[in-house]
C-alpha cells in the first residue's frame, strides 16, 4: 500500500504540477530516452551484482508491496514457542527436545505455531542453536559469539541487495546526463534547421537529465530505504530467538527468558507484558 500511495504521490505532483503550469507533457513522451538511461542502468546492474543477488532482485516489488513480514500477533507467537521449548526443558530436561528439533514438522510443539513454521530460515537457527544446548553447550557468551556471526552473515546477503539498489540511484542521473548528451549531439546535426524545431529537439534532449535524476530519486533511492527498512524490521525476528535462547542459558526461568527477547522489540510491535502472559497461560503443557 505504501508503494502504490507514494508512486501515485510522486506522479500526481511531477507530472501534475508541470502541467499546471503550463508544460506540454507530450514534450516529456522520449522513449528512446527512457531505453538509453533504463537499458543502461539495468545493464549495469547486471555487471555489477552476483547470480544470487540479481535473482533475489526479482523478489524485490514483493517485498516492497508487503513490507515487514512481522506483525506483533507474529511475535506474540514467537515468543509463546520459546516459552513453551523452555517449559519442556525445565520440567523434562533438555534430551526431550531432540525428537523436536530433528523433525520440527512432525513436533506437537512446533505445529502449534504456524507463522514460526513459515520461515524456514527462522525454524533452522532455532533448531541449529537447540541441537548446540542438546549437545552440551552451556557457555553462552560462545554460544552469543556464534549467533551473531550467523545474523551478522544474514545481514550482508540483505544488504547486497539493498547496496545493489542504492548504486542504481547513485548511477542513474549520470545516464541521464549521457542521454541528455547523445541528444545534444544529434540536435547538432540539425543545426541548421529553425530554431523552433532546434528548441523542440534541445527539450527532448533535456529530458533524458529529467528521466535519470527523477527516477533516481524519486523511485530507486526510496525502494533502498524501503527494502533497508524492511530488512533491520524482520532481523529483529532472529534477534529476538537469540535473546530470549541466550537468557534461557544464563538459568533465567521461561518467563523472564521470553521477557528479555521481548525488550528486544520495536515498540510498533512489541506485545505487552500482560498479553504475553495471557498467551503463555493458554498454552498447552508441552509434551
Amino acid at each position: 500500500m505504501r508503494l502504490i500511495v507514494g508512486t501515485i504521490l510522486i506522479l500526481v505532483c511531477v507530472f501534475g504540477g508541470y502541467s499546471a503550469m503550463g508544460g506540454h507533457l507530450e514534450v516529456l513522451w522520449q522513449p528512446f530516452e527512457a531505453v538509453i538511461i533504463l537499458g543502461a542502468a539495468m545493464g549495469a546492474f547486471v555487471i555489477g551484482n552476483t547470480g544470487p543477488v540479481l535473482k533475489q532482485s526479482l523478489k524485490v516489488f514483493g517485498t516492497l508491496l508487503k513490507g515487514p513480514k512481522y506483525n506483533k500477533a507474529a511475535y506474540v507467537e514467537l515468543l509463546g514457542l520459546q516459552f513453551s521449548i523452555f517449559k519442556l526443558i525445565q520440567s523434562k530436561g533438555v534430551l526431550a527436545l531432540e525428537p523436536h528439533i530433528e523433525n520440527p514438522e512432525g513436533s506437537s510443539i512446533f505445529t502449534q505455531f504456524p507463522t514460526f513454521m513459515k520461515d524456514h530460515h527462522a525454524v533452522e537457527f532455532m533448531c541449529d542453536y537447540l541441537r548446540m544446548v542438546t549437545l552440551g553447550t552451556r557457555v553462552v557468551h560462545e554460544m552469543e559469539a556464534l549467533m551473531d556471526e550467523e545474523l551478522e552473515t544474514h545481514h550482508q546477503e540483505q544488504e547486497r541487495l539493498v547496496s545493489a539498489i542504492q548504486g542504481l540511484a547513485d548511477g542513474t542521473p549520470a545516464l541521464g546526463i549521457v542521454a541528455a548528451v547523445l541528444g545534444v549531439i544529434k540536435t547538432m546535426g540539425s543545426i541548421s534547421e529553425p530554431p523552433e524545431v532546434l528548441g523542440h529537439m534541445i527539450g527532448g534532449a533535456l529530458v533524458g537529465t529529467f528521466l535519470g535524476v527523477f527516477v533516481a530519486y524519486g523511485f530507486f533511492g526510496p525502494m533502498a530505504q524501503s527494502l533497508k527498512n524492511t530488512f533491520e524490521a524482520e532481523s529483529k525476528y532472529l534477534l529476538s530467538i537469540k535473546i530470549g535462547l541466550l537468557a534461557h542459558m544464563s538459568g533465567n526461568a521461561p518467563s523472564i527468558a521470553i521477557e528479555f527477547a521481548r525488550k528486544s522489540l520495536m515498540s510498533e510491535v512489541r506485545p505487552t507484558f500482560a498479553e504475553i502472559e495471557e498467551a503463555t497461560a493458554n498454552l498447552p503443557a508441552p509434551a
